[in-house]
């Protein structure tokens, strides 16, 4: 099985059934597995903030790292490999509050907050999720089952 790292402010799709995507260090960022079991194409994100508009310049140099600018582009690499919204299967991890912060700096908790505002404006549904805590995760994604892992030391891997 190939192995494709979706690094962090990344995102990969793919429609080969050998293809596990992979992103590791989920802190409080947040990371977003689609699938569509009929056409078996998945793709994943891994974003670092929610709102683009805190750095425009960032945001055209690298959309993935804001979820308004890199979750669109995930959806449409998606539909350019022949997947359909309302086949996806979608399942997010992260949002950690790695450390001891006031609510106010909570970034992985606003990350949360944004993508569900993103999905609800667009009416995607979350699957499953695996969300908040204080831990890191990596979160796979197999192309040929749409099967979701996330894991750390601490907790193992659990299917989303």
């Amino acid at each position: 099985m190939g192995m494709l790292t979706v690094d962090i402010a990344d995102l990969q799709v793919s429609r080969d059934p050998t293809v596990q995507l992979v992103t590791y260090s989920l802190g409080s960022c947040i990371g977003v597995a689609i699938w569509d079991p009929k056409v078996r194409v998945g793709g994943m994100i891994h974003y670092m903030l929610g709102e683009s508009s805190i750095s425009p310049e960032k945001a055209r140099n690298n959309p993935a790292m804001f979820a308004d600018t890199g979750l669109p582009r995930l959806f449409k690499a998606a539909y350019r490999l022949g997947a359909i919204k309302k086949r996806m299967l979608v399942k997010v991890a992260g949002g950690a509050a790695l450390f001891d912060t006031s609510e106010e700096f909570d970034i992985g908790a606003r990350n949360y907050v944004l993508l569900r505002r993103i999905f609800w404006r667009n009416n995607v549904l979350i699957d499953a999720e695996h969300i908040g805590g204080s831990i890191s995760r990596t979160m796979r994604l197999d192309i040929g089952t749409g099967r979701v892992t996330v894991e750390n030391r601490k907790m193992g891997r659990i299917d989303l």
